[in-house]
């Protein structure tokens, strides 16, 4: 069994601070009305640093199983 990463965000938590935004080095995620946004997914290096960074726990990457 393989397991494949994704990102997941959970806008309920988010307040908006921008925190994930500001440290996504390829400028995947963005803030619109004060929730965060995926904007560019296939951008996306599965790096973890917005995960690392949101202090709300409003975004993290998830761990699908391949069978």
């Amino acid at each position: 069994m393989a397991t494949k990463k994704k990102l997941v965000t959970y806008p309920k938590w988010c307040k908006g601070c921008g925190i994930c935004v500001a440290f996504c080095p390829k400028e995947v995620l963005a803030v619109e009305k004060e929730k965060i946004v995926v904007k560019n997914p296939e951008n996306c290096i599965l790096c973890g640093l917005c995960e690392l960074r949101c202090p709300d726990y409003a975004i993290w990457l998830d761990e699908e199983v391949d069978e």
